[in-house]
C-alpha cells in the first residue's frame, strides 16, 4: 500500500481547526473528502500539526496511504478540483517510505504570527493578521522574546486542555521582524504546546506596549502558572509555515 506525502495550504478562517470534530467543518475533513473523491477510498490523513480554529497554513504536511499507485500530478490536480472554493489546496505530492509519519517523523515546526500595528482599521488583512492599535516597540518585544528562548517549563503558556505529556519544550527561535506597520513573530521548535505560540505573542504585546517589562515576562514564565499569562493573541495572525524532516523524508 503506497504512502504519499502531501504539502497543504489553507485559509483557516472558515474551518474549526485541522482535526475532525462534531461542532464544525475541519481541514482534515476537507482533505479526506478530496482523497475519497478521486480515489473512491475512505482514508484517514495524518498531519504534522493540529492547527486551531482560524489558524492558517502555508506548508502543512500530511501523509495518506492508498490502495494503489497514482501519478503525483493526478493526486494533486484531482484533489484540488474537489477542494475548489473550500479555502484549501494541495501544493505538492510525492511517494514516501512506509516509515514516514507526518507527525512523528517531524524534527522541527515553524510558525509565523502576523501583526498589523496601526490606528486605522484593517480591511484587506482582516482574518489574516492581528490588528494592534497601540504603538509597538519591536526592540522591547524582542527583549521579551529573548527571555523565552531555550528549554523551559512553558506551563504559563499552555492551554488547560493541552494533552502534551510534558510542559517542557525547547524554543529554538522567537524572532521579531518589523517592517513599518507589519510586524512578524517567527517561532521554531521541535514541537509546541497547545496555544503556546498565541499565548506567548499575547504576553509579548504587553512588553511591546510597555505594560510589562521583559523581566516581568520572565517572571511569568518561571511561575509555571497559566493565570500569569497575558491575554492570548487571536488565531487570525498565526500560520504554520514549515515542517522539517531528516534524510529522504526532507524532500518535498
Amino acid at each position: 500500500m503506497p504512502r504519499y506525502k502531501l504539502i497543504i495550504e489553507y485559509d483557516g478562517t472558515g474551518y474549526y481547526g485541522w482535526q475532525d470534530q462534531r461542532n464544525g467543518r475541519s481541514v482534515q475533513e476537507a482533505i479526506e473528502g478530496a482523497v475519497t473523491a478521486f480515489s473512491g477510498e475512505t482514508r484517514r490523513v495524518q498531519a504534522a500539526g493540529r492547527t486551531d480554529s482560524g489558524v492558517h497554513a502555508t506548508h502543512q504536511v500530511v501523509h495518506v496511504d492508498l490502495e494503489r499507485e497514482w501519478p503525483h500530478g493526478t493526486i494533486r490536480d484531482a484533489m484540488n478540483a474537489y477542494l475548489k472554493g473550500q479555502g484549501a489546496a494541495v501544493l505538492n505530492v510525492r511517494p514516501v517510505a512506509d516509515s514516514f509519519d507526518a507527525r512523528f517523523s517531524a524534527r522541527k515546526r515553524h510558525y509565523v504570527y502576523r501583526i498589523v500595528n496601526r490606528r486605522p482599521p484593517v480591511v484587506l488583512e482582516k482574518h489574516r493578521a492581528w490588528h494592534v492599535k497601540w504603538p509597538i516597540n519591536p526592540a522591547l518585544m524582542q527583549a521579551g522574546a529573548d527571555q523565552l528562548i531555550g528549554q523551559h517549563d512553558f506551563t504559563t503558556f499552555r492551554a488547560a486542555e493541552c494533552q502534551a505529556a510534558s510542559p517542557v519544550k525547547t524554543l529554538e527561535r522567537l524572532e521579531i521582524v518589523a517592517n513599518g506597520e507589519d510586524i512578524r513573530v517567527y517561532a521554531s521548535a521541535r514541537s509546541f504546546l497547545h496555544h503556546q505560540v498565541r499565548s506567548m505573542v499575547g504576553s509579548l504585546i504587553l512588553v511591546a506596549t510597555g505594560k510589562w517589562t521583559p523581566k516581568e515576562l520572565r517572571d511569568a514564565l518561571d511561575a509555571c502558572d497559566r493565570s500569569r499569562c497575558g491575554p492570548m493573541a487571536p488565531p487570525d495572525g498565526l500560520y504554520l509555515i514549515g515542517v522539517d524532516y531528516e534524510g529522504a523524508d526532507a524532500a518535498l
